[in-house]
């Protein structure tokens, strides 16, 4: 049984995530033994990284409420099944399994080793690549469920703000999958490839207005996503593009208490009081085996693709995460953790 693992840890954190983390050898790994039902123990192959990632640790006196100190980061992973619990009939030992943890832990997925709930799994299909696996997690699912099937159908109009990052160039081809027309945002190094994903419009918000452009197109749209969090008053004058009774979902919230209180002041505070007019939903992903399998099947069939920013080997974790908050990614960033 292993007892020590490779995996890069923060003990506490001195500015930023990237600047506190060390690269241990022999630190403590988790063990077949430690794990509750429905657990599943994984060797690492591949993650991918999330703001999330850096943006919990960085909480300060929160962060140690959420997690326990030493700590691994990442949520992101495709990796090798090693181990079950005793009642586990989901996975058996050498499945290759994908997913995405719904919530920080001690173990996350830069280290050898670590734990996921079966649930937040699903099987390696043939034909994907675990560094693209990897790359679903929190980003697809993200993507998946904002699309409200009752809502996204043939003929649908979408908007999604933000086209280019992790979870937009998911969600532009998910929608379109579904049958919607896509208008999106990007910025100008960024316009052809929101194209080629699908989208059959792109405001490209380095040369027009965003809110501007979406009012000359009038009450139009069945969904709004909102990937950014900007412009600031993009809910607020939703009523301008979105059809009546047509919902809003924004999908990335600032990581603070002012953050939160926007967030959830857009779901109280009425029209008169300058809050918007249009239905609000805040998403908060859920992992789920049943989304995860869906989106990998459409890889595989060829409907959608994995659009990776870059590749970064275990060793340039920090670089990984410098890259990452530049917030100018392409898609997602990818560590290859272990052996394929």
């Amino acid at each position: 049984m292993v007892t020590t693992m490779k995996a890069w840890q923060y003990k506490a954190i001195h500015g930023k995530l990237e600047n506190s983390l060390e690269f241990s050898t022999v630190t403590h790994a988790p063990s077949t033994t430690t794990l509750t039902k429905g657990q599943i123990l994984i060797e690492t192959i591949s993650a991918s990284l999330n703001p999330i990632d850096y943006k919990i640790p960085e909480l300060g006196f929160v962060s140690k409420l959420i997690i326990s100190t030493p700590a691994t980061p990442g949520l992101d992973f495709c990796g090798r099944v090693v181990g079950t619990y005793a009642s586990n009939d989901t996975f058996k030992i050498g499945d290759i399994v994908y997913g995405a943890l719904s919530r920080p832990t001690k173990f996350g997925s830069l280290g050898e080793f670590m734990i996921a709930p079966s649930g937040e799994c699903a099987l390696l299909p043939e034909g994907l690549d675990p560094d693209h696996a990897a790359a679903i997690g929190t980003a697809g699912q993200t993507a998946f469920q904002s699309l409200d099937p009752r809502i996204v159908k043939k003929g649908s109009k979408v908007f999604i703000n933000g086209g280019s990052g992790g979870t937009g160039t998911f969600g532009i081809q998910f929608a379109k999958i579904l049958g919607a027309e896509v208008t999106t945002t990007c910025s100008t190094k960024n316009v052809e490839l929101c194209k080629s994903l699908g989208a059959d419009e792109v405001i490209d918000y380095t040369q027009v207005d965003i809110l501007s452009e979406l009012k000359k197109r009038g009450q139009v749209f069945d969904l709004a996503i909102d990937n950014v969090g900007r412009p600031a008053l993009l809910y607020e004058r939703s009523g301008e593009f979105l059809k009546p009774g047509a919902k809003f979902v924004e999908v990335g919230v600032q990581v603070s208490l002012s953050g939160f209180t926007k967030t959830m002041g857009r779901k109280v505070i009425p029209r008169c009081l300058g809050g918007g007019n249009r239905p609000f939903h805040f998403l908060v992903v859920q992992s789920k085996q049943e989304d995860l399998t869906q989106i990998g099947k459409w890889l595989v069939d060829g409907k959608a693709r994995v659009v990776i920013d870059e590749i970064f080997k275990r060793e340039d974790v920090p670089k990984a995460f410098e890259r990452l908050r530049t917030g100018r990614t392409v898609g997602k960033i990818v560590v290859q953790v272990g052996e394929k």
